[in-house]
């Protein structure tokens, strides 16, 4: 299973190399106030791509701290147990 695996992220990563390859050539990105970026397509998809990733990471920032929070409080209201131990017979 685990070369299956292994298999499957080469041929996906081949795949995005040859993708990248084919998409060298130079585009603009026009911003507003005539604010332009020239740069190879291939870049700037890579960029908005970790843009992205990085903004959804952000996005569930605050919940993340709200539930360990939460976990931490609901923790501290339960008694600790004793430890299990094996049945004697």
């Amino acid at each position: 299973m685990r070369l299956v695996t292994w298999a499957i992220r080469l041929i996906v990563f081949v795949l995005l190399i040859a993708f990248a390859a084919k998409n060298v050539e130079p585009v603009t990105l026009r911003f507003y106030f005539d604010l332009a970026l020239q740069a190879p397509l291939v870049v700037l998809l890579l960029a908005f791509f970790a843009i992205g990733a990085l903004f959804g990471v952000l996005a569930l920032v605050g919940t993340l701290l709200r539930q360990r929070r939460e976990i931490g409080l609901l923790r501290r209201r339960i008694p600790p147990e004793e430890p299990l131990r094996p049945p004697t017979v």
